[in-house]
Parts: structure tokens; C-alpha cells; sequence
């Protein structure tokens, strides 16, 4: 395969770099800086989807009938690679990325036309509902029950985890509408307004403080037949068609990123020998590692892109490059903490921008930081970033996939 961009994706970079120099302000390129996790400040996030929609590249992977682009796959991983090197806030993915694909292959007439041109303005704003309390990597397990009323269904049970709940005006939610035959089937795949009644969110209160979490609860709450995506039963084809577009996406140019200022940090610390950090024998080899292990993870992008390119399925590429990058992230964020030293111990939100409000935290009242901000913002990231093995299919089902699909085992 060719791993070299051509004249034309070159000036597509270019266009690109141009429009992020005008458009991406030091407030937007802050809040990414600063950001806790995957998910930045919700505000920021969405006044940077606006500017990119102004411009019709807020959802440059949909067809071009319904708001995308018409640009080659490796233009799609270049404007990607851009954006995360230029430190733009990301948009949330659960609208844009996740249940829009999912419309756009299973939606009705009506659906698309409905939902697609909301969501990416943002006057539609999703949430995801699948896991569960007792349902979590085994899926198919749900219980959240949708019963049959005529031209409604009645929807009990709860979901958890749900991020940006409390900010969203719809959830797409697996429902259990039988429980006959196997567990994956008699699950139905629902389009339902929050602001619907019965519906209850209580935040949960993460290991970072941040409340961008929830259980949502559902008591009897209506929901017309006409939100159903697909067919009614046949919701896990849905689930599975949406989960693919969850896991994919380039990363190793964020990871990139984070490596490099992992090492621009580590230059202007104090290590155990009174030299540089960076200059410490240990954690320049763990640094070292880390950061060849970005280009190794660039390379099998390339490679699934390559693939996609010729039309062809990469099989089950999106498990391996989901467990390289979370656990890659993982290392980062853990040799952020180690760089950030005893201030990486001082729990000081204020100084960040997280995705959500912060529990029961009261900041200095002439907003005091101790050490630099990164410092702040290198715990918060690490135990975010414990969640990243865990969420879009545990890295541990994700090896399951890996030993029936390329081992046969």
C-alpha cells in the first residue's frame, strides 16, 4: 500500500489548516486543551459544531445528500488527524457519528428527514441508552421492557451510564419487545424524547468528580411506534450496524499529541535525580515505548484505511484498533500523571474544563492553582481515561472477537 498523500490531499490539508487557523479561537483550541476526557465542555463542543456546520463539514461521513462530503476516505482521515492536532473540541459522537448512520441506513422518509437535518444543527442533541444496570458487555441481556399499546409502546426499566443526559432531548434505546427465541432477538431499537413523562435522569458522580454520567429512568413512559429504527424485534441488526461507527475513527493523531506533550512536560521537570524527567532513564524508556506505539497504531490506520479504500470489509480491524488506542491512552494519561508530580495530586477542577459539573466542589474564591494547568488536568484525564477499555465493548469482548474472527479459536 502507499503511505504517501498525494498533491491533492496535501492541498486538502492545506485547506484544512487554513480554515482551523481562521475559525478554531483560542477559547474553542482552550477548551480542548483542557478538556478531562473524551468529552469536552458541552458549550464549547457545541459552538464548535456550529462553525462547522456554517462551513457543511459537521458530519463530513454522511452521504451528500443529507449534509456530508464528498471526499475520499484518506480525505476523511486527514481532516480527522487535523482537527485533533490543531486541539479542536471534539463533537459529541452520539448524534453525528452514532445514531445518524444508523438513521440514514434503517430510518424511514420521514425519520431522515425529521432528525438529519436537526442533528446537525444541534436542535436535536442524543444520548445513548444501552447499557444497563445487570447489562453491560453482554448486551443482548437487556431487560428494559417496551410493551405493546396500540400505536405505542409502554417503556419501563432504566439505563446507566448515559453520557450527556442531562444536556440531550433525545435517547436511542434497545428495548426488550419480546422474550422469545434467543436474547438478541425480540430487541427493538426506540427513538425516544426526554422530555417525554415518566422520564427521570439522576447524575452519577465519577471517579474525576464530574457528573457527565447518568441513570436514566423510565416509568411507563410512552413512546410512538413511528420512533421505531428498523424493524420492530430485529433492533440488534441496528445496535450492531451503529456500534461499528462508535468504534471506528483515527487516533493515534490525538495519541500523538498527547505523547508529544507528555515529553514537552517532562523536559521542564524535576525527576528523582534532581535532572530533567525527561532525562530519567525509566521514564524516558516508558515514554519511548508509548510514542512508538503511536506510529505503530498510524500505520494499522493506514492500513484499515487502505483497505476500506478498495471497497473491502477490514474484518475485525475496528477490535484491534480499539483495544490498541484505549490502552495506548491509558499509558499516556498514566506518564501524564507521573510528569504532573506531587501537584498531580491536588484536586483542582477549576482549573479545567470539564464535560460536566463538578460534585460538590467549591473552587478558591480567587481561583488559586497550584502548579500549571496541565498539572490540573493530568489526574482528571487518568481516571477518565480508566473507563476507555471499558466503554463501546469491553477491550475483553473485544479480544473474544479477536480469537473467534482471526484465530478461529
Amino acid at each position: 500500500m502507499d503511505y504517501d498523500w498525494s498533491a491533492a490531499d496535501l492541498a486538502f490539508r492545506d485547506e484544512v489548516r487554513t480554515f482551523l487557523d481562521e475559525k478554531l479561537t483560542p477559547e474553542l483550541r482552550r477548551a480542548g486543551h483542557l478538556a478531562t476526557s473524551v468529552y469536552p465542555d458541552h458549550g464549547a463542543s457545541m459552538k464548535w459544531q456550529h462553525i462547522l456546520h456554517d462551513r457543511g463539514w459537521a458530519a463530513p461521513a454522511w452521504p451528500v445528500e443529507y449534509g456530508g462530503c464528498d471526499w475520499s476516505l484518506t480525505q476523511h482521515y486527514i481532516f480527522g488527524r487535523e482537527l485533533m492536532r490543531a486541539g479542536a473540541p471534539a463533537l459529541s459522537p452520539m448524534g453525528i457519528r452514532m445514531v445518524a448512520p444508523a438513521i440514514v441506513a434503517f430510518g424511514t422518509a420521514e425519520q431522515k428527514a425529521y432528525y438529519l437535518p436537526r442533528i446537525l444543527t444541534g436542535e436535536v442533541f442524543f444520548c445513548q441508552g444501552y447499557s444497563e444496570p445487570e447489562s453491560g458487555s453482554d448486551l443482548a441481556s437487556l431487560t428494559m421492557a417496551a410493551v405493546d399499546d396500540g400505536e405505542d409502546f409502554v417503556c419501563t426499566g432504566s439505563k446507566i451510564w448515559t453520557t450527556h443526559a442531562t444536556e440531550a432531548n433525545w435517547i436511542f434505546c434497545l428495548v426488550r419487545t419480546s422474550r422469545e427465541g434467543k436474547k438478541q432477538q425480540g430487541i427493538t431499537f426506540l427513538l425516544i424524547d426526554m422530555t417525554s413523562p415518566g422520564i427521570e435522569i439522576r447524575p452519577l458522580v465519577m471517579t474525576s468528580g464530574e457528573q457527565v454520567q447518568n441513570q436514566v429512568f423510565f416509568d411507563s413512559v410512552r413512546v410512538p411506534k413511528n420512533n421505531v429504527l428498523g424493524r420492530i424485534d430485529d433492533g440488534w441488526t441496528v445496535a450492531k450496524y451503529l456500534l461499528v461507527h462508535e468504534r471506528g475513527g483515527a487516533l493515534s493523531p490525538m495519541l500523538q499529541v498527547m505523547a508529544q506533550e507528555v515529553a514537552t512536560a517532562a523536559a521542564g521537570q524535576t525527576g528523582p535525580d534532581g535532572n530533567p524527567l525527561i532525562d530519567d532513564v525509566t521514564f524516558a524508556a516508558k515514554l519511548a515505548e508509548a510514542r512508538i506505539r503511536t506510529e505503530v497504531l498510524e500505520i494499522l490506520e493506514y492500513r484499515t484505511l487502505s483497505v476500506l479504500a478498495q471497497g473491502k470489509n477490514p474484518g475485525p480491524a475496528s477490535s484491534m484498533l480499539k483495544i490498541l488506542a484505549t490502552e495506548l491512552s491509558q499509558q499516556i494519561t498514566e506518564l501524564a500523571l507521573e510528569a504532573a508530580g506531587p501537584r498531580g495530586r491536588v484536586y483542582q477542577p477549576h482549573a479545567t474544563k470539564p464535560g460536566g459539573p463538578i460534585a460538590e466542589f467549591r473552587p478558591p474564591a480567587d481561583g488559586y492553582r497550584s502548579g500549571e494547568q496541565w498539572q490540573a488536568v493530568a489526574p482528571l484525564r487518568y481516571f477518565n481515561d480508566r473507563a476507555g477499555s471499558i466503554y463501546a465493548g469491553s477491550n475483553e469482548i473485544q479480544r473474544n472477537i479477536l480469537a473467534k474472527a482471526a484465530l478461529g479459536l
